[in-house]
């Protein structure tokens, strides 16, 4: 691909790009009912052969400068070496050129509270503002879903405010948290 990022190490982590050998893997954790329902976008239940689609058209997105997508693997010592926990991304608003992106991710279940999206999403804020020179980058998520407004407020973003009624999961109007950070909060939050 013409504009994969490099593979970031965090301390227990590595995120790197996305491959098609991924599918089986998004599809037995994203399938899962509890990961889906705090997401926009992720269906459920999840069809046979979505996974392989939405890998080609996230590589299709990455190679025009839209997003920047990695894989979550876990990267310790023991058992789960090397395991794809989940997804965490960047959109770029309008694509390149831009200064803006949105942070978007989720992990699987057998990975939650474990302080892996918190990680993921400082690794890849901090590199969508060194390495892409983004000057500001949006969060968000449902409102019954407390603990990615912990991740984004850790990470050191800060609430702009609450959407209601804004995202229709699954027939049911949701409220939705909006948060934001700008370049010059990168520093004041590491």
């Amino acid at each position: 691909m013409v504009n994969q990022p490099p593979a970031i190490i965090t301390e227990r982590l590595r995120l790197r790009p996305l491959e098609l050998s991924d599918a089986s893997d998004i599809q037995r954790l994203a399938g899962d009912r509890d990961v889906a329902s705090t997401t926009r976008s992720i269906p459920h239940p999840y069809p046979e052969g979505y996974a392989e689609r939405w890998i080609g058209d996230s590589q299709a997105e990455s190679e025009i400068g839209g997003l920047v997508i990695f894989a979550v693997t876990i990267n310790e010592n023991g058992p789960k070496n090397g395991e794809f926990a989940g997804i965490v991304e960047l959109l770029i608003d309008g694509g390149p050129p831009s200064q803006q992106a949105l942070i978007s991710y989720w992990i699987g279940k057998p990975y939650w509270n474990l302080g892996y999206a918190t990680e993921a999403a400082k690794a890849i804020v901090t590199y969508g503002f060194v390495a892409l020179g983004l000057e500001q980058i949006r969060g968000r998520h449902f409102v019954r879903n407390p603990a990615s407004g912990k991740v984004l407020q850790k990470i050191g973003m800060s609430h702009e405010g609450t959407l209601e009624q804004h995202t229709n999961k699954w027939g049911v109007l949701e409220d939705v948290e909006l948060f934001t950070m700008s370049k010059s909060d990168l520093a004041e939050s590491q």
